[in-house]
């Protein structure tokens, strides 16, 4: 059980229910250096321990005594001792030039290299170039400066834990800081039950596989020579479909990157290695940016046959037309697109700082007709108080630790088709007044706990109330089967504001452009949903007073 903050050694037995999790669900994928780690430290003393893990937990992997100073912990040198005999931690390590600004300051810097007053006073960054070309070499923390009265300790076994973290998680981007947050109570997380065989990795592979893919990504980050990321970059298609997609979309990455810099043929030989949503139009895109007209117009025919998304559909209706005009082709008769109520409306420059949209909401606002900034809150918060069960539903392979704010499987394929059952179940609610109880309790009973779609901190209880009352049953009804046609992309496009009529049941919804913005793909999307189901919607048009002619 974890531990509240209240006992100093939190951090430790959050730490050892990490281990102990891993020991029961991931033996047989543990590596030698793993298996050992595993059995050894909870054989250490509890002060060694402890130590340990504020190491672990810490930022870098270079610490200095003065800086391992914990009550709990007591004499550092001695709790220290166990972990240099086992090799988890070394002192006075050989570091490099910048490693070494890194444990020193400013003043401490001037006195180890002799700086003179002038150059004492350059910013840490200026005194390490100004010295980079003489102290190349590395060397022990000792030999950089024997005044230093600190011992320098290097955490060796940080990749091992690392390694722990992601088979815990299932990711690198959750932290040991989770476990804090949540023994605050600041996040909370829905309780789901799964087996001790639920786990993120089924094969050491692909927990290495991981490990390589986002090495990869982090030299492509750091700005390491595009040549040399890609020959580290595997080709194979993964066999776990959420690794290939993490694949895909560093392909996708790269492709873009050559895309930018005019390299054409790399940029859609890449984009068509990558199955990334997206990628197929890209790769028309560098044809026609080529010049070779003819292959992007076939390809964009075939892709228009079967679109992959509303999306690329929508892109490929808006470049069809040019290409078909290079290669001299007649002109299609376009479709009329269903009209959208556009309005527009004048409002005084204002002199300090806005959101356009906050103005629109203020000068439309009414008692008897409020106006609110709800942007993809609203609707996405309301799916997900109603599908709240169908979210978390216990699918094997989609829960395997207790801090998830989603399903590990949100952003696949075949999120929905997993659980359609369950999705069907919670939509026929609204052919009753069963949703709205279903949402209440939910909101009342979920209050606060993670969720890929409820925005807590937008959906008041006034909001939803209102919602409840004006919102039409069928309205919502179309929202969400959109939303489950893909969950990824039809989460975010929705209108700025919503304003509510309780005495008269109905609402309008309230897409703002401030002057010279334009509507976006994924708004024009909804907003030719929401006109082809007879949704209140329009585009408020903003003009300053000054500029209106």
């Amino acid at each position: 059980m974890i531990k509240t903050l209240d006992d100093p050694l939190y951090y430790l037995a959050n730490f050892h229910q990490v281990v102990d999790w891993i020991a029961g669900r991931y033996a047989d994928l543990l590596a030698d250096d793993e298996r050992a780690f595993i059995t050894c430290f909870p054989t250490l003393p509890q002060p060694s321990q402890a130590l340990l893990v504020r190491m672990v937990m810490r930022k870098g992997s270079l610490f200095r005594t003065s800086k391992l100073t914990y009550p709990e912990i007591g004499d550092v040198r001695q709790a220290i001792s166990p972990l240099l005999e086992l090799g988890w931690v070394v002192a006075d390590p050989i570091i490099s030039l910048d490693d070494l600004f890194g444990l020193l300051k400013k003043a401490e810097i001037a006195c180890a290299f002799g700086l003179g007053a002038d150059r004492a006073l350059l910013k840490k960054t200026s005194q390490l170039e100004a010295l980079r070309a003489d102290f190349s070499d590395p060397r022990p923390c000792s030999a950089w400066w024997d005044g230093m009265d600190d011992t320098v300790y290097e955490l060796r076994i940080m990749p091992l834990c690392d390694r722990l973290r992601l088979m815990y998680f299932g990711n690198l981007h959750q932290d040991w800081s989770t476990f804090v947050l949540s023994d605050l109570g600041i996040h909370r997380y829905e309780k789901v039950a799964f087996s001790v065989a639920s786990r993120g990795f089924g094969l050491r592979q692909d927990l290495d596989d991981y490990l390589h893919l986002y090495q990869c990504r982090q030299r492509l980050n750091d700005g390491i020579p595009i040549e040399n990321v890609l020959a580290e970059m595997p080709v194979a298609v993964h066999a776990n479909p959420w690794l290939e997609a993490r694949h895909a979309k560093l392909w996708f990455e790269i492709a873009a990157h050559y895309e930018q810099c005019g390299a054409w043929s790399a940029a859609f030989h890449h984009y068509r290695q990558s199955s990334y949503p997206g990628a197929r139009v890209r790769a028309i895109r560098v044809l026609d940016k080529s010049s070779q007209i003819a292959t992007a117009f076939d390809m964009a025919e075939a892709a228009l046959a079967m679109p992959e998304s509303d999306a690329e559909c929508q892109q490929l209706m808006r470049l069809i037309p040019r290409l078909r005009r290079k290669l001299g082709l007649p002109k299609l008769i376009a479709c009329p697109e269903l009209p959208v109520n556009a309005t527009r409306l004048k409002l005084p420059r204002p002199c300090t700082p806005f959101q356009v949209e906050q103005l629109v909401r203020d000068a439309l606002h009414q008692l008897p007709a409020p106006v609110f900034y709800v942007e993809n809150c609203l609707i996405n918060s309301l799916f997900g108080l109603l599908c709240w069960n169908a979210v978390f539903a216990a699918v094997p392979g989609a829960f395997f630790h207790p801090f998830q704010r989603g399903p590990a499987d949100l952003h696949s394929a075949d999120f929905v088709r997993r659980r359609q059952l369950e999705f069907s179940e919670c939509l026929a609610q609204l052919a009753s007044d069963q949703y709205q109880l279903t949402i209440r309790r939910n909101y009342r009973d979920k209050a606060g706990m993670q969720s890929p779609f409820v925005s807590w901190e937008s959906l008041t209880a006034e909001i939803l109330e209102l919602a409840l009352n004006c919102l039409p049953a069928q309205h919502l009804k179309k929202w969400f089967e959109r939303m489950l046609a893909d969950t990824d992309a039809n989460r975010a496009g929705y209108p700025d504001l919503i304003q509510f009529w309780p005495d008269e049941k109905r609402y309008r919804m309230i897409e703002v452009k401030g002057p010279g913005d334009r509507l976006q793909d994924n708004q024009r999307r909804w907003l030719a949903y929401c006109a082809e189901h007879d949704m209140p919607v329009q585009v408020c048009y903003v003009e300053w007073h000054e500029d209106a002619r």
